[in-house]
């Protein structure tokens, strides 16, 4: 199991008829321990969807006992007929849970700018199936991480256990996977007892090493959330030093959206090390996975190391560039700024690519998780709203 594994949460997943495919398409979450601790982070978009906008409010006083999530549309760029349907979801579950609207996250995801009547009457009659349904068994969990994927081939689940408590987790996201806090949909529950302080401290240090270094294709959503929530009944005060399997878990989460990517052939891990600090080590990675020329060479199998350099030198990052070492596969392609062994001796052929940067700059190291450009992925993002 993974988010009713941890002792007082509950779940359902259902079909309520916004999917065209008839699947499952609403989601709710409940907290029924001794604690309501929660604690959430959300796109940096700037133009975000009304659920984000409903989310982040309410979580002000770091309390939420529920979470009601849609696939099939985002409820982004719906005017106030969209707002109105956030906070109607809201009031539905809050009335069916008996507990207070500003108590309850709402998440949605799909296609931007698309939201009418039919779209709220099945977000709000999934609700009512979706609470009927809750239970705290593997099946629940099953249909709640079915309930909230869209262009995923795979549901994404995660569980570790602590000593004394358990985190559990759904995720959804294969495209639109680049840094803004979060990265796509998550919920996470824990049965430890800590404060939302405490929840929103370990979230956003986990986020930042794990989501916040998956950029698949450069394209931030504007309805990114990541959720966790604390229930409190293990009855365990987990400190934030021990609370490290939020990390562990939040890093298999990056993995698996990574290889669920929009149509790639090879998941890339872009690793730089030798930089002045942590942050130069980040942007030499990310601006790598955000070359086109890059990740079209690596979906052609081709050890194009001249496209890496290229791109290092977009960034602010110190370096000298005659100093830089680029390995692709454990082959060291370039050296010192100049040809080192033959192309062809690389194999790009596994899907697993490993590309290894030395800047020579100084000690930090960083890596980014990122895929290649692919037919499939144009043909997948060309057809996706008709």
């Amino acid at each position: 199991m993974t988010i009713t594994t941890p002792k007082g949460f509950r779940a359902a997943g259902v079909a309520a008829g916004i999917k065209k495919s008839g699947g499952r398409d609403v989601v709710v979450v409940v907290n029924d321990g001794p604690s309501a601790s929660a604690a959430a982070v959300f796109t940096s978009n700037r133009c975000e969807a009304h659920p984000v906008t409903w989310s982040r409010r309410i979580l002000d006083d770091g309390v939420a006992s529920a979470v009601v999530l849609n696939s099939g549309g985002a409820n982004c760029f719906t005017g106030e007929f969209g707002a109105e349907t956030t906070e109607l979801t809201a009031n539905r579950a809050a009335e069916l849970l008996q507990l207070q609207p500003s108590d309850v996250i709402v998440c949605s995801t799909g296609l931007i700018g698309s939201g009418d009547e039919k779209f709220r009457q099945g977000v709000l009659t999934g609700v009512k199936l979706a609470v009927a349904e809750l239970a705290d068994d593997e099946t629940a969990a099953q249909h709640a991480a079915d309930g909230i994927l869209t262009t995923d081939s795979v549901a994404k689940t995660a569980l570790r256990e602590g000593t004394g408590y358990s985190i559990g987790a759904i995720a959804k996201g294969a495209g639109m996977l680049a840094p803004g806090l979060a990265t796509m949909l998550v919920v996470i529950t824990t049965d430890a007892d800590l404060e939302s302080a405490q929840l929103d401290t370990a979230l956003r240090e986990a986020t930042r090493l794990s989501f916040d270094r998956v950029d698949s294709d450069g394209a931030m959503s504007t309805n990114d959330t990541v959720a966790l929530l604390a229930s409190g009944a293990s009855g365990t005060a987990a400190d934030e030093g021990e609370f490290t399997s939020l990390l562990v878990l939040c890093q298999d989460l990056a993995r698996q959206l990574q290889a669920d990517a929009e149509g790639a052939s090879h998941d890339i891990t872009i690793t730089t090390t030798g930089a002045a600090t942590e942050d130069e080590a980040v942007a030499v990675s990310r601006a790598v996975s955000r070359s086109n020329l890059f990740k079209t060479a690596i979906f052609g199998n081709d050890p194009n190391w001249g496209r890496v350099l290229a791109a290092i030198g977009t960034t602010d990052a110190q370096f000298v560039p005659q100093q830089i070492d680029v390995s692709m596969n454990g082959v060291m392609v370039c050296r010192a700024g100049t040809p080192d062994a033959p192309v062809d001796t690389v194999d790009l052929t596994p899907r697993k690519t490993e590309v290894l940067i030395d800047l020579h700059a100084g000690d930090a190291t960083a890596s980014i998780l990122t895929n290649d450009l692919t037919h499939d992925y144009v043909h997948e993002n060309s057809a996706y709203s008709s």
